[in-house]
């Protein structure tokens, strides 16, 4: 029994049809469908901060580089290179080493980090997305830049008392989501609590530089640079309780205030490097979580 042409092509057709479909089911399609670690890492390593915070802006220096002095109470810290050079950077790191530094505070000769360094924060992070991260910066060109020492005086500028600090005010542990939440608060309070954070610069520390928790958001005299970090609470007298999500959504994306005043500083380079290129959706997520948060009225912006 023979085929007529016209049957001929329709049964070749519904071939093509399901071949094409088969091949869109493969792994290798839905690979192409889904960012690699590295597309992931960068858009990770905007929402982290790393730029802002590792690149010598004022000396010109390259991007992540480090070298970038954050004055602190305690002295003047300085970012480390965060660039694949195997001498001067983390090229030399496995990925164990690099979780251990975001998670642990450890550096890979054991050594602690001061918590200028957030692992306070990235010790919430996922391993997937700290994993990207390192993707990503090992994709970069490596420079060769030493790391500029921190000009703090001791005690603070010893390592061997960290042991101590971390066994008073550090736990490691991985970002668990607020019970009962739904996906946006969800995603909000994960960007802030373990990638943006937004706690380390916007909350008091007590005498020993750690995070007074029951002031969480709620502003310090004493941010970076000696800058004042804003109430973000939404108390409606000295924090942001009048404020829009829509409004943190334009001050993130580009940087102005509800009454059009511009942010600048510390706040204007993280928003500048970072926080100005996540989506629509995450900077909705913050918004979400920063106006779900505990009101406390603490006024950092008067005269003391």
């Amino acid at each position: 029994m023979t085929m007529t042409g016209a049957r001929f092509g329709k049964a070749c057709r519904r071939f093509a049809v399901g071949a094409l479909f088969l091949l869109l089911l493969s792994p290798a399609a839905r690979a192409a469908e889904t960012p690699s670690a590295v597309e992931r890492g960068a858009y990770l390593v905007k929402a982290a901060g790393c730029i802002s915070c590792h690149t010598d802006r004022k000396g010109k220096g390259a991007p992540l580089a480090g070298g970038h002095a954050l004055k602190t109470p305690f002295g003047t810290y300085y970012s480390p290179n965060i660039t694949p050079d195997a001498k001067t950077g983390i090229g030399g790191w496995s990925d164990q080493d690099f979780l251990n530094a975001l998670w642990k505070g450890v550096a890979p000769d054991g050594d602690d980090y001061f918590p200028v360094f957030p692992y306070t924060t990235y010790t919430k992070m996922r391993r997937a997305d700290a994993l990207a991260i390192k993707a990503y910066l090992f994709s970069l060109k490596p420079v060769a830049k030493a790391n500029t020492p921190h000009d703090v005086s001791a005690p603070f500028g010893w390592r061997w008392p960290m042991t101590f600090w971390k066994w008073l005010y550090f736990t490691e542990a991985r970002h668990v989501p607020p019970p009962g939440a739904d996906a946006a608060l969800v995603r909000g309070a994960y960007l802030v609590e373990a990638l943006a954070h937004c706690a380390e610069c916007h909350t008091p520390r007590n005498f020993a530089g750690a995070l007074d928790h029951d002031m969480w958001m709620a502003g310090t005299r004493d941010g970076p640079d000696g800058e004042i970090a804003p109430n973000i609470t939404p108390a409606p007298k000295t924090g942001i309780g009048e404020w829009s999500a829509d409004e943190i959504v334009t001050l993130l994306r580009e940087g102005v205030k509800p009454d059009y005043d511009d942010i600048q500083g510390v706040m204007g380079e993280a928003i500048e490097d970072g926080l100005a290129h996540l989506t629509d959706s995450d900077l909705a997520a913050i918004a979400t979580y920063v106006l779900s948060l505990p009101a406390i009225e603490n006024d950092v912006e008067s005269k003391p």
